[in-house]
């Protein structure tokens, strides 16, 4: 059967810093990136008829983006769901353009978290506001982000018996395709860390406990960034400069806390499904999984969700170095580095579809021979707690 070619990324740009020091602001960052990515495609702002934004650069920044950019679009999309937000965005994108509302889709973010000092994930949940339906049970016990992504690791390791040696070699991939990325390598020095360098599971083992059982170097990153997705229809694609990446699938889906629910289950067990049956593929077939890595117990969580191997399988699955570029038995893990090593500047999903995109054209610092098909799942709020999951299958010209 013919792989759907309904919508392609034509154009891509991420930000280089990752400690913008207060010289530019988030929306800066999105316009900057925005007009790289459109010259890439060979393309003109006045291309553009459809915007969709997360309302990264302020309150009601999705409102006024568009007179920001100068433009008047067909569609305009503020759909915001964490750090899936840009999956989402893009199966829209892909279904707005096939239905005929626009032909150029522009995705843009700009965050500068780091500069800012903002204490992403390890605040208490504490709210000094009135209770409110969707955390009124969870707020008076000030449990922190990562104090949730804790209990699901605990959880897993209680249900499957996995160990924290078996989570490190998350943290040990993403760092070894890291150091092949430049970007990353200076990011890292430029937000302070001490001791770049490619990393073993011992390192990460015998750093500093942050949520038991989860160390420092299970834990994202805290940085600036930004960056810029232009998404386009086949008739654009003819004239555009860069090699399309097509979008075979898609799938939403949301979890939250319920009675008997499980906490080492995500929402991927329902996006992943539906992507992969609209794309017409199989987990097995992927060879690169770029995923959302706020927390070690994230990716190992969403690659049994996803279906590379049975749910309480992960721990044994990830051994051995498997999700490294270099070696077999795959998928290539978050070739950029990820969260953990690359750039974390709060919400990562559209980085996941940018170095997607760069390995299906053969053009990544980790990149993989022969690339075919890629598959990139933004995971948006709390692992064990209410989150959305959005999975994109991707893939180049057959």
């Amino acid at each position: 059967m013919p792989r759907d070619h309904s919508a392609a990324i034509v154009g891509i740009y991420e930000y280089p810093s990752r400690n913008v020091h207060g010289e530019v602001n988030a929306l800066e960052i999105k316009a900057h990136c925005a007009a790289k990515a459109l010259s890439e495609a060979g393309l003109n702002w006045s291309d553009v008829d459809a915007i969709y934004d997360a309302g990264d650069a302020g309150p009601m920044s999705g409102l006024y983006i568009c007179e920001y950019f100068n433009i008047k679009p067909n569609v305009i999309d503020n759909t915001s769901t964490g750090g899936s937000s840009f999956e989402f965005q893009a199966a829209h994108a892909r279904r707005d353009i096939a239905s005929g509302k626009c032909k150029v889709a522009l995705l843009t973010y700009g965050s500068t978290a780091r500069s800012d000092a903002m204490a992403i994930g390890t605040g208490a949940r504490v709210s000094h506001q009135p209770p409110n339906a969707f955390s009124n049970m969870t707020d008076p016990w000030g449990l922190t982000l990562v104090g949730s992504y804790a209990l699901a690791a605990r959880r897993h390791m209680y249900q499957y018996g996995t160990t924290s040696e078996q989570l490190a070699e998350i943290a040990v991939a993403a760092r070894y395709h890291a150091m092949r990325n430049p970007q990353a390598v200076e990011g890292m020095r430029a937000i302070g860390y001490k001791d770049v360098r490619e990393i073993s599971v011992e390192d990460v083992v015998s750093s500093r406990m942050i949520a038991d059982p989860l160390h420092l170097l299970e834990c994202c990153m805290i940085s600036d960034g930004g960056g810029a997705v232009v998404i386009a229809s086949p008739e654009v694609v003819r004239d555009t400069k860069t090699k399309p990446v097509w979008i075979l699938g898609s799938g939403e889906a949301t979890g939250f806390l319920e009675n008997g629910s499980d906490l080492t289950v995500s929402a991927a067990a329902q996006s992943g499904p539906q992507a992969f049956g609209e794309a017409g593929v199989r987990p097995d077939e992927i060879d690169i999984a770029m995923i959302y890595d706020s927390f070690t117990i994230t990716v190992l969580t969403i690659l049994e969700d996803l279906g590379f191997c049975k749910k309480g399988e992960g721990g044994a699955y990830v051994e051995g170095g498997r999700l490294k570029f270099d070696q077999p038995g795959g998928p290539a893990l978050n070739t950029d580095g990820g969260g953990l090593s690359s750039n974390h500047p709060g919400m990562r999903g559209l980085f996941l579809l940018m170095e997607a995109t760069r390995q299906l054209r053969g053009e990544s610092t980790a990149q993989v021979p022969g690339a075919k098909l890629a598959v990139a799942h933004g995971n948006g709020g709390q692992l064990g707690g209410s989150h959305c999951g959005s999975t994109i299958v991707l893939g180049g010209d057959d």
